[in-house]
């Protein structure tokens, strides 16, 4: 299949894309070892994609990742690469037979599924996996975890034809169980070529153990920055989001108690910009490609040194710049593991009210099933609109509705310009959505 890298925005593909390329091309089996907001997703979808063959209804490709989220996105991407691909994510936190319909339907190339759905669908007979050649185990280091491993090895036993082996990581390991099948690996380690200036390392002391108002006066500083807040058990999330609303902080909360379609709405809303500050537990520490996060903020401190390194991976993504707060009460110290040089910063008597987004969500009743596409979103709101293109962020077409990000400043008189009017030739309905 051919793809499109410029659906994605990429006009060229960074030295470890273009190394794991030239290797994947040859068949060779690959361990890929690459920093966190490095693209490996793109390193491993690019070749996978050039091997399948879209006039074939067989499932050629599996893709097994360790959270729904990271599923959601590899079938995104996957997707928006290549418009001939039938791909689909499977996860738990939705019904089985709703899947299993919808595999039925599509007949998919290349699926991406966390393990349990993975088996279930496997041992169903919901998906045949007879001519899939190429296994890819993102994350494979958590995949591999010993929870994991029983249903990774009834997997890899249903999988008669495997030829070609991607695992991918942010993170060493030389442990690779033997029923993941062949030894005979192509090691690409691009661990080394991180740079550590691309984060800067930051203490801000907190005078009570509590440290909500340290948070919300650090928060209030940052403006409409764009802020990831790791905490350490849900509860505390569901603390820690509620008292940040109350003070007039636009927060979603994300952890692994709550429904999954409330975990995909806030997640939308952090990655389009609707909201500022994203409170969640390690979940969000892996496999989430969120662009533009400016900062980490360490609530809680990381459990050890690759929790920390998962979660400060979140910003400074690609060639991107980013900030990373450790949050410290009167006894608390950082860990020993932290040997850079760490700047403490005192906050100011006077702080700012808090900053609302830079952004609003737009709803357009309409989507693919009306066969309305990006451009013409684009287009309406522009011409239409009135909208200058840097107005519009990101917009995503689903199969009866789309959603859009437009300047939160402009989006008032956007809904009264557009009121009435059709897109495509289609009367539908246009609503500011989220906060």
């Amino acid at each position: 299949m051919n793809y499109e890298l410029n659906r994605l925005g990429i006009d060229a593909l960074n030295a470890m894309q273009q190394d794991m390329l030239q290797t994947a091309r040859k068949g060779s089996s690959v361990v890929l070892l690459s920093p966190t907001g490095s693209g490996k997703t793109l390193a491993y979808l690019l070749p996978l994609l050039e091997k399948l063959d879209a006039k074939s209804d067989d499932l050629q490709a599996l893709v097994i990742v360790p959270s729904r989220e990271l599923a959601i996105q590899t079938a995104d991407v996957a997707r928006r690469l290549c418009s001939e691909l039938r791909v689909c994510a499977c996860y738990g936190g939705r019904p089985a037979m709703e899947e299993h319909q919808l595999l039925k339907g599509l007949r998919p190339h290349l699926v991406a599924a966390t393990p349990g759905r993975l088996l279930d669908h496997l041992q169903k007979s919901n998906l045949l996996a007879d001519n899939v050649q190429t296994l890819v185990i993102d994350e494979f280091d958590k995949s591999l975890e010993l929870g994991f491993r029983e249903q990774m090895n009834d997997i890899l036993g249903m999988l008669p034809s495997i030829k070609q082996r991607i695992l991918l990581s942010a993170t060493d390991t030389e442990d690779i169980p033997a029923f993941v099948g062949t030894r005979d690996y192509v090691r690409l380690n691009f661990l080394d070529e991180e740079s550590d200036d691309r984060i800067s390392l930051l203490v801000v002391k907190s005078p009570e153990k509590d440290k909500l108002q340290t948070l919300y006066r650090l928060l209030c500083t940052l403006g409409t920055q764009k802020s990831l807040v790791f905490v350490g058990y849900r509860e505390s999330v569901e603390r820690v989001g509620g008292f940040l609303e109350e003070q007039g902080i636009m927060a979603d909360i994300f952890h692994g108690g709550m429904e999954q379609r409330d975990r995909e709405r806030a997640l939308y809303r952090f990655m389009n910009g609707t909201c500022n500050v994203f409170v969640s537990t390690d979940l969000a520490s892996r496999g989430l490609d969120i662009s533009d996060v400016d900062n980490i903020i360490h609530y809680h401190l990381p459990l050890n040194e690759e929790a920390c390194t998962h979660r400060n991976g979140r910003t400074a993504r690609w060639d991107m710049k980013g900030s990373a707060y450790f949050i410290l009460g009167p006894e608390e110290s950082l860990p020993s593991y932290i040997v850079e040089e760490v700047e403490t910063v005192a906050m100011p008597t006077k702080i700012p009210k808090p900053a609302k987004p830079l952004w609003i969500t737009l709803y357009i009743g309409k989507g693919k099933k009306d066969k309305i596409s990006r451009g013409d979103i684009v287009g309406f709101l522009t011409k239409q609109g009135g909208l200058e293109s840097s107005q519009i962020g990101r917009i995503d077409v689903l199969p009866h509705w789309s959603y859009v990000a437009v300047e939160r400043a402009s989006a008032s008189k956007l809904l009264k310009d557009i009121k009435g009017l059709k897109i495509k030739g289609q009367k539908t309905i246009y609503a500011l959505a989220g906060h």
